[in-house]
Parts: C-alpha cells; structure tokens; sequence
C-alpha cells in the first residue's frame, strides 16, 4: 500500500522517538472532562506509520444501521492486553504514558485499538467509549495519530456546539475524566484528505 505523506517539519528523528509528556497542554471542557494535547509526541513517526500499514491485521467491519447491513468506514484491529504491539516504539509509549497518568488514572493503559482511516471517505460518527467501564467511571483514552492530518470533533453529549483538535504526524491527544461519559467525539468526513491510523491506548475493561 503506497503512502502519500509529507513529513512534518518538526519531526527531524531517524529512529521512533517517545517524546516529554511535561509540556502537554489540557483543556477543561466541563463536568469533570478534559483533553490533554502534546502535538510531535512520536519522533521517527514515518516508520511508526510503516510498520502499522504493513504489519496490523487490518479488517473490514459490517454492521445493522435502518434495518440493513453496511461496511463501516474504517479498517480496525484491537491489541488486547498481553499481545505484542507491531513495532516497540508502541510498547514504549504505552508505558511512558502509563507512569505519565498513574497518579490520575490509578492504573496502566494495557490494550491498544487501532483504526485506518483509508482517506477522506472513512470516518467515525458521534460516541463514548461505554460499553465498559467508561459508562460509569472517569476513565482515559490516549490517542496516538499517524499519517495525515484528520480533526477530532468533541460536543456535549446530548447536543451543544462542537470544539476541534486536529491531529497531525506523531501528535497525542488524550480524553480524561468523565469525557467519555459527558461528551461525545467523532472524526468527521474530510474531503481530499490522505490516510490516517489513529492507535487509542485504553485501560482494562474500557471500550
């Protein structure tokens, strides 16, 4: 599968690179929810978006919507708790983050969710991750982006205006507290827009 990337300006690392978690910037959302941001986190992140696209399982997913069968319009692939992850820069940064939240989150980020978004047509619509532990507790997500720049949209569950993050090559973005409860996010549709893999690190039990 052949990448059409532009690497970032900013990204000078030759080898995979987990980056400082002290300059992350959070903002407050409301009702006890936050994201933190760390724009560059993963030097190196050409090869980290290599081995993603070559060595990730990848599948297609169908699902119910009207009373009919249709594709869902990503690839996935879920690294459980115990499974190598395709490249150890991943494991590294699973770990940084885990000792970087412990003293928040009272725990560690053990399995890892990955999605391809192919190009602009992919995409995700509005949700939490609640079928867990998520429904009823502040939790966290950690995502990873690679590839080409895509906006994560967030809104106040139930309706309200929207904020934006666009993620870029080797940004970090992370959801905290009742994020998952209170509000929803969604990668919208993007018009010519390039593939993107997104790696959301989660704690145990949270979906």
């Amino acid at each position: 599968m052949a990448l059409d990337l532009q690497a970032s300006l900013f990204d000078q690392a030759d080898a995979p690179t987990v980056g400082d978690l002290t300059p992350t910037r959070r903002t407050e959302l409301g009702s006890g929810a936050w994201v933190d941001v760390r724009p560059n986190w993963l030097g190196g992140a050409d090869e980290l978006l290599s081995a993603l696209v070559r060595d990730v399982p990848w599948r297609a997913e169908r699902r119910t919507m009207w009373e009919r069968e249709v594709d869902v319009p990503r690839l996935v692939h879920t690294y459980h708790p115990g499974d190598a992850l395709p490249h150890p820069a991943l494991a590294e940064a699973r770990d940084a983050l885990s000792r970087h939240y412990l003293p928040e989150l009272g725990e560690p980020f053990v399995s890892a969710g990955c999605c391809n978004y192919r190009d602009g047509n992919d995409s995700v619509a509005w949700h939490g991750d609640t079928l867990g532990r998520g429904r009823h507790h502040d939790t966290m997500v950690a995502i990873v982006s690679f590839g080409n720049p895509r906006r994560l949209a967030l809104r106040p569950r139930g309706g309200g205006a929207s904020i934006g993050f666009t993620m870029g090559h080797g940004d970090l973005l992370v959801m905290g507290g009742s994020c998952q409860r209170t509000w929803e996010h969604a990668v919208p549709k993007a018009a010519g827009a390039g593939q993107r893999i997104s790696v959301q690190f989660r704690p145990l039990h949270v979906f």
